[in-house]
């Protein structure tokens, strides 16, 4: 019998000031540095600018919060 480890992830949506693909660029760096973040995106069709991340647990929205004031962003969450 083998057993398979799955791990929850939550979703966490976040209203931002992120408005261009080279904005994404400039906020990908630090993102990168977050422990806990699976994925993310920002839907730059969206007027408020939704970043969209899959993370492991909810204490990572603080820092995504820290990280996209480290690049010069704002980030506020949003209900899911």
């Amino acid at each position: 019998m083998r057993l398979r480890h799955e791990y929850t992830m939550y979703v966490l949506k976040f209203k931002t000031n992120i408005k261009c693909a080279a904005c994404v660029n400039t906020v990908t760096p630090f993102m990168e540095k977050i422990a806990g973040l699976k994925s993310w995106s920002v839907d730059l069709q969206n007027p408020d600018r939704i970043l969209t991340a899959e993370v492991e647990s909810g204490e990572v929205a603080d820092a995504i919060q820290t990280a996209l004031r480290a690049a010069g962003y704002s980030a506020t969450g949003l209900p899911v």
